[in-house]
């Protein structure tokens, strides 16, 4: 059976991993799947690390197309994750559909599950760059819990680590015992866009064919199942 290996940011962890094994079935080719940050992946795929496709943000894509690391033309546009909150299932819902909602949410929760920055999440530079933009950083930062993944945060709600998770609600939606809240309120809002491309030097037609299946309806409506766009 002819196999090829995908690189895949977390974000669309949940409807990407669904789908592998039905595109296998369908197809006749298996599906190596590596999952994690877009940083992370990126690193490790300019690093040297083979892949016959990669699925990162718009950005970062972009980036490997103007490098050259990708084939021309491939890129396939999959989806928009928006950056939400989460609890765990069966705790109170905080309101968060204004901007002081947030805040209040943020001063009265006693630890928040996040992504680590350094470990380049998308979801985590951005929270970590936005509670610096409204002065909180010194002041919430010591109730923050870092992951390296999405799913790891929220991993940590299910165990009770974290009262309150910080990440994309497509990573929340993936893991059973978790309960999104809602996304953040418009003045602070963040959508990233995710996007598959066949690595240059990759199984070009399997990789064509899996990213092609990707964006087929029945595999939009799986997308959009996990809020992804």
């Amino acid at each position: 059976m002819t196999k090829i290996r995908v690189m895949s940011a977390g974000a669309v962890e949940g409807p990407v991993a669904e789908l592998a094994p039905k595109f296998t079935q369908a197809k006749g080719i298996e599906v190596d799947l590596a999952f994690n940050t877009v940083g992370a992946l990126k690193q490790r795929f300019t690093g040297g690390e083979k892949a016959d496709a990669i699925i990162l943000s718009f950005p970062a894509i972009e980036a490997l197309e103007a490098e050259g690391r990708i084939a021309p033309g491939s890129r396939t546009d999959l989806g928009l994750a928006t950056c939400g909150v989460a609890v765990r299932d069966g705790m109170m819902m905080p309101n968060i559909a204004t901007l002081d909602g947030f805040k209040r949410m943020l001063n009265f929760a006693v630890s928040i599950a996040a992504n680590d920055p350094a470990h380049g999440g998308s979801s985590g530079i951005y929270l970590a760059d936005l509670l610096k933009r409204m002065g909180l950083y010194e002041q919430i930062a010591p109730k923050m819990k870092l992951y390296k993944t999405g799913r790891e945060c929220a991993l940590a709600l299910v165990r009770g680590e974290a009262e309150i998770g910080i990440t994309f609600t497509s990573e929340f939606i993936a893991v059973p015992g978790t309960r999104v809240v809602g996304v953040l309120p418009g003045e602070i809002a963040y959508v990233n866009g995710y996007a598959g491309a066949i690595a240059k030097d990759g199984a070009t037609e399997p990789a064509r064919a899996f990213l092609k299946f990707l964006t087929e309806p029945e595999s939009k409506a799986c997308f959009a199942r996990f809020g992804l766009g």
